[in-house]
C-alpha cells in the first residue's frame, strides 16, 4: 500500500498573483501565514475581489491605483494597511515625493488629523524600510 500524499495546493488565482506583484511575496506570505478555517474566506474574498476584479481592471495604471489606495487608506485612518500599500506604491513606480504629496493632499479633503496620522505611519514605515526622504530623488 502506498502512502497517501497531501493534496497539491491550488495554484494562485489571478487576484493573488496581482496581489503578489504589487505587494511582494513576503508581504502576501505574511498575510496568508496566519490563515485558518475562520479567516480563509476573508483572504479568498480579498484576493478574488479587491485584487482580482478591481486591481486587474484596465483604465488605471498600477501606479495610479496605488496612489488612489494610499489616499483612501490615509483619509480613512487605516494606517496599518497604509504601510503595506506604501511599499506597493513604490513597487508600482511611485516616488517618495509623490507619496508625500498624496498624503498632504489628504489634509484639505479628509482633515489634518487623518493626514497627520498618515504622515506618522509613513515615517514609521520609512524608518523600518531604511529609507530616508532626504535621499529621495526630486522630480
Amino acid at each position: 500500500m502506498s502512502p497517501t500524499l497531501p493534496p497539491e495546493p491550488n495554484p494562485p488565482s489571478a487576484g493573488e498573483q496581482r496581489r503578489r506583484q504589487v505587494m511582494g511575496d513576503s508581504f502576501v506570505d505574511r498575510a496568508l501565514a496566519g490563515v485558518n478555517a475562520f479567516t480563509q474566506p476573508l483572504q479568498d474574498h480579498t484576493s478574488d475581489h479587491a485584487w482580482g476584479s478591481t486591481w486587474l481592471r484596465e483604465g488605471l495604471a498600477l501606479k495610479q491605483r496605488s496612489l488612489c489606495t494610499v489616499a483612501m487608506l490615509a483619509a480613512l485612518g487605516h494606517t496599518h494597511e497604509l504601510k503595506g500599500h506604501l511599499r506597493g506604491a513604490i513597487n508600482n513606480g511611485a516616488t517618495l515625493v509623490e507619496l508625500r504629496e498624496v498624503l498632504l493632499h489628504v489634509a484639505p479633503y479628509a482633515g489634518v488629523p487623518a493626514s497627520g496620522a498618515a504622515f506618522r505611519a509613513a515615517s514609521e514605515w520609512l524608518a523600518a524600510e531604511g529609507l530616508g526622504f532626504d535621499d529621495a530623488p526630486s522630480e
